[in-house]
Parts: structure tokens; C-alpha cells; sequence
């Protein structure tokens, strides 16, 4: 799974996009047979004062951690998720450039911190049910919703490495909003950017 940036987020079209959901499935499948219970040393310590966020106790368990790898951490399902300790006041690396980059890149129209606006749905919704294949899926090569009343369309962004070379990190920034483990603020202590982020920014820019 940790590998999965460096497949999924070089080309760019939206039937790189299939490959990437195949990708995915198998890494997915691995981490099943592993022991998927939470470890309680990567528990999540959330701010009890937080009024703007809005914890969700099944998505939190589900979402729970139960390995980490060159700083990086997964859930049960083998995708990235996110980990905070401190009281709410410390977040992990992913989860931080997570949420610099999707207000870099995604606010204007999905509004900020996820919450939506007239014409782009809430992110911080749409994340307590999207999978990380379909997330990804939909980032790279585009939606649209259409009916009788409204035309939604969202854009393919499979050829803007400014979203593509950061998709693990927009996706456990958004996981964070939708399971209500943050509310609307801005990240304070974070932990150390690991090596392994670095190598890939690196090789997925092309620098």
C-alpha cells in the first residue's frame, strides 16, 4: 500500500485510474490476513474541545490505525488513514500536508475544510462513505452528477501532480474531517515529514 503513490500517480488519464482500483484491491486483500486489530499504542487522542468537530464513533474504530510504516499509517482495510495524539494538538505528517494541499487546491470549490458549497458537495460527507479506491478513482479521472434539476461535474485532475503526487494525503486529511477525529483548524504540531514522503514527492515530481 505504501508503494501505492508511485502507481497511481504518474500518468494520467482516467483508465489509469482501473489499474490503480486493481492495485489497490490486492494490497487490501494482504492487509485483511494480517492482524487487523487496532493497536492500542496508535489509538487516536482527540480534543474533547473541539466544538467543530463532530466525532463519528463507528468511522473512528473503523478508521482506527493498526500499523504504521515509515510513517506512514493504515487502517484494517490496507488504506491510509490518519493519527492524532496530544489531545487533538498533534497529527501525523500525511494528514497535515493533507490539509495544506486540499486548501491549496480544493477549496475553492469543495469550500473549506471540507464542508461543501453551492455548486461542489461536502468532502467531510463524502468521505464517510467513499472507499479510498473510489476515491482516488474519482480525483484522477472526474464525476458527473446530472439530472433534471442540476449538471455537477467534477473534474479529471489525473494530469496535476499538485493532486495526484499528494492523493494519500488529501484522502487521510478528509478521512480525519469525516470521521470528526478534527474539526475546522488548522493542524498545529505535527510529526516529523518521513523519508519515505520525501523519496516520493521527489520521484512523483520529477525533481
Amino acid at each position: 500500500m505504501r508503494h501505492l503513490s508511485k502507481v497511481v500517480l504518474r500518468p494520467l488519464a482516467a483508465g489509469l485510474a482501473l489499474a490503480a482500483v486493481a492495485t489497490v484491491a490486492v494490497h487490501a486483500e494482504d492487509a485483511k490476513k494480517a492482524d487487523a486489530k487496532p493497536d492500542p499504542a496508535l489509538a487516536n487522542q482527540l480534543n474533547p474541545n473541539d466544538k467543530t468537530a463532530e466525532p463519528d464513533e463507528k468511522l473512528l474504530a473503523k478508521d482506527a490505525a493498526v500499523k504504521v510504516e515509515d510513517g506512514k499509517y493504515f487502517d484494517a482495510a490496507g488504506s491510509p488513514t490518519f493519527h492524532i495524539t496530544d489531545n487533538g494538538k498533534k497529527v501525523d505528517w500525511y494528514t497535515y500536508s493533507g490539509y495544506r494541499r486540499y486548501h491549496a487546491e480544493c477549496h475553492v470549490c469543495h469550500g473549506p475544510d471540507g464542508m461543501g458549497s453551492t455548486y461542489a458537495p461536502a468532502l467531510k460527507d463524502s468521505l464517510k462513505y467513499l472507499s479510498y479506491e473510489e476515491f482516488v478513482g474519482i480525483v484522477v479521472g472526474g464525476k458527473q452528477d446530472v439530472n433534471s434539476s442540476t449538471q455537477k461535474v467534477m473534474p479529471a485532475f489525473g494530469d496535476n501532480k499538485n493532486v495526484t503526487c499528494y492523493m494519500d494525503d488529501l484522502y487521510v486529511y478528509l478521512k480525519a474531517r469525516a470521521a470528526g477525529a478534527m474539526g475546522r483548524v488548522r493542524p498545529g504540531e505535527k510529526e516529523d515529514k518521513p523519508e519515505a514522503a520525501r523519496k516520493q514527492e521527489k520521484e512523483c515530481l520529477g525533481g
